[in-house]
């Protein structure tokens, strides 16, 4: 080697390169479909086996505070991707189909989670159900900061387990079952939307959550190397609503599993086959990151969308799964909005860890850009909770927590400190007041003898929400 070059090698040799970069950390979001509070082994379950998730407890943070972003799928969904309130937000309901599509979907240019992880250089999927644009809307996942979707677009399509297609990005792809002859003869007369019904019995062969995770995990393999967000909103254990009306269970699954000898109607052995169905897929999940050796970077969060359902012949009393709450899903009481949530992150969220912050799916917008270290996007209702997720720096609240109800002749809640309000009709109602530090069943109604208070939640009510045109109120 030439002594000039020699000398050369030798600075380089001597001199330190700077560190290299660390690798973003990843985000996967596991949305489960009308789980109740109580219907986790780890939240107190009696019935259902949760292994997974009660090890993925162990292993991370019970958040015992969460709430989902309203009391049904829609707009829970929109409150999560956009990081805006009920009050605020772009969908407020469950609309109908045709023309009343509009009213459920996500506009052009929307902030996302998902579009703002994308813009900071992460890759973006989602596998399940989206609930917020068909396929020539500006909702559609790819529209909306995802560059890739398996599922469901239409949420009644999703109440089929068997359904004859499923939508790979822009792409319809059939599949091997039919629906029922009466179900059939409803979508074509325009009764029900495309794809929605109940499935015949003699040609029941693809079930959907099996196909559904199986794109996910592939999506994880070639993808594991780069900084990512998946979002995972699973449709289990939700009822086939339609299948309850035509066969009184809604609880469709391809085996009951160890709950086929159990002493239940057979809706019950489903919904409990379901949530275990959904925990053996979370602890492969879980077992994939540690095999690609990327779990110590990436941050597992699970929950549910809103309260558990009975619309499946299933019994919510016998599984306790409100937990300690009253109401289920639309109820504006605990049982229909606080949702069992867990985070696990090895090496960053202590193992065995439990908070009480109260957040809400809203703030997963902030947490994400937190995560990615961008700035958050103006004109928000999100605040990040990462600080309690991980013990590091300081966690700010929100002043008070808003969700609004646009059926069953409306309602509103607040809560602010450990004191909830709900008032039903929205705007005009009574107020009801509960202290949820010595109630949390929301027993005891204690507006006459603490009207400052009553005063403070009307005017929070009233702040909270803000008109929007798609979905009017009486008397505004």
């Amino acid at each position: 080697m030439p002594l000039r070059f020699a000398f050369l090698a030798l600075l380089v040799g001597a001199w330190p390169l700077p560190a290299a970069t660390p690798a973003k950390p990843n985000l996967v979001f596991i949305l489960a479909d009308d789980l109740g509070y109580g219907d986790l082994g780890c939240f107190g379950s009696p019935h259902i086996q949760t292994p997974n998730l009660d090890r993925m407890a162990v292993e991370g943070m019970k958040l015992t505070d969460f709430y989902a972003g309203c009391t049904v799928c829609a707009p829970s969904r929109c409150v999560l991707m956009t990081g805006r309130h009920m009050g605020r937000a772009v969908v407020r309901g469950n609309a109908g189909g045709g023309a009343d599509a509009i009213r459920q979907t996500l506009p052009a240019g929307a902030v996302t989670v998902a579009s703002v992880l994308k813009q900071a250089g992460y890759t973006t999927a989602m596998f399940g159900k989206w609930g917020l644009g068909e396929l020539e809307s500006p909702g559609h996942p790819l529209k909306q900061g995802f560059d890739a979707f398996y599922g469901y677009l239409n949420q009644s399509h999703a109440h089929n387990y068997y359904p004859e297609f499923l939508i790979s990005n822009h792409e319809v792809v059939p599949l091997r079952n039919r629906l029922a002859a009466e179900s059939l003869a409803k979508v074509r007369a325009g009764k029900e939307a495309t794809g929605a019904g109940w499935a015949d019995p003699a040609h029941r062969v693809d079930y959907s959550h099996d196909l559904i995770f199986a794109q996910s995990m592939a999506w994880l393999e070639a993808n594991r190397e780069k900084p990512f967000f998946l979002y995972l909103p699973f449709t289990l254990p939700h009822a086939n609503n339609e299948a309850t009306r035509g066969t009184g269970n809604g609880q469709e699954i391809p085996d009951y599993g160890t709950y086929a000898d159990k002493d239940w109607p057979n809706p019950d052995k489903g919904q409990a086959a379901m949530v275990s169905r959904l925990d053996r897929d979370v602890g492969t999940l879980l077992a994939k990151l540690n095999e690609y050796g990327i779990e110590e970077r990436t941050l597992v969060m699970f929950t549910s969308d809103n309260g558990p359902h009975k619309e499946g012949g299933n019994r919510p009393d016998f599984f306790q799964a409100s937990g300690p709450f009253q109401g289920t899903k639309r109820s504006m009481h605990e049982g229909g909005i606080r949702v069992p949530t867990i985070a696990r992150w090895p090496g960053k969220i202590p193992e065995g860890s439990s908070s009480a912050h109260p957040a809400y799916f809203g703030d997963l917008l902030a947490t994400a850009c937190d995560l990615a270290g961008v700035t958050v996007p103006p004109d928000t209702d999100s605040i990040s909770f990462l600080p309690t997720l991980t013990g590091q720096g300081e966690q700010a609240s929100h002043r008070y927590l808003y969700w609004e109800f646009h059926e069953q002749g409306t309602r509103q809640a607040v809560r602010f400190g450990n004191w909830k309000a709900i008032r039903e009709p929205m705007l005009s109602g009574p107020i009801r007041l509960y202290d949820l530090s010595n109630d949390p069943g929301e027993r005891t109604d204690l507006a006459s003898a603490n009207p400052e208070k009553v005063q403070e939640a009307a005017r929070m009510l009233d702040e909270a929400h803000e008109p929007n045109p798609l979905w009017p109120v009486r008397g505004e």
